[in-house]
């Protein structure tokens, strides 16, 4: 991870993006390696943020949640700056990193100004993806690559190798030296 912090003056304006809602854009070429921004909000358990989530009647983990190592989130939407305006991409110019429980916005490689500024969500989900939850989850970023949806593929759970019984052996192994 890059060593700097967000700069005092902000890179970016918020404004309408074509991608979704409101977006954040450059206001001035961004170097990459640069920390744009960090992503603030409230603090919440997982519990909450589910709690929340049905209060809304909105998907759990949607696009103000970001979780953090620790199992906790930060809810963008309560107390959260610009940064939750950053719109999901597939093919991402901006990557987000975590340190001692704070999330930065790094630039991955040299932002031209009004370029929108975005990072890969890899929303995880637990629970199937219906065709429900990929509507709730679409991606619009229009990348080439663009995979549909902002969630991360669902990890596969691996099957065991068969157990295989050892062979007889018809005399004790030899020693070890």
């Amino acid at each position: 991870m890059p060593n700097s912090k967000p700069p005092r003056s902000p890179a970016f304006v918020v404004r309408h993006s074509a991608i979704h809602g409101n977006g954040v854009f450059a206001r001035r070429p961004i170097r990459a390696g640069t920390c744009v921004i960090e992503y603030t909000g409230e603090r919440i358990s997982s519990d909450e943020s589910i709690r929340r989530a049905a209060a809304s009647d909105g998907p759990v983990n949607h696009t103000f949640f970001f979780s953090l190592a620790d199992g906790r989130l930060i809810d963008g939407g309560s107390d959260g700056n610009d940064a939750r305006w950053i719109n999901h991409a597939c093919e991402p110019n901006c990557e987000a990193f975590e340190d001692d429980g704070r999330v930065y916005i790094y630039a991955m490689h040299d932002i031209a100004k009004g370029e929108e500024l975005n990072y890969d969500y890899k929303l995880e989900y637990e629970t199937r993806h219906t065709p429900a939850v990929k509507r709730a989850f679409a991606c619009r970023c229009g990348a080439p690559s663009c995979t549909g949806v902002m969630l991360a593929p669902k990890k596969r759970k691996r099957k065991a190798p068969p157990q295989t019984q050892a062979p007889l052996q018809s005399q004790p192994p030899a020693a070890q030296p």
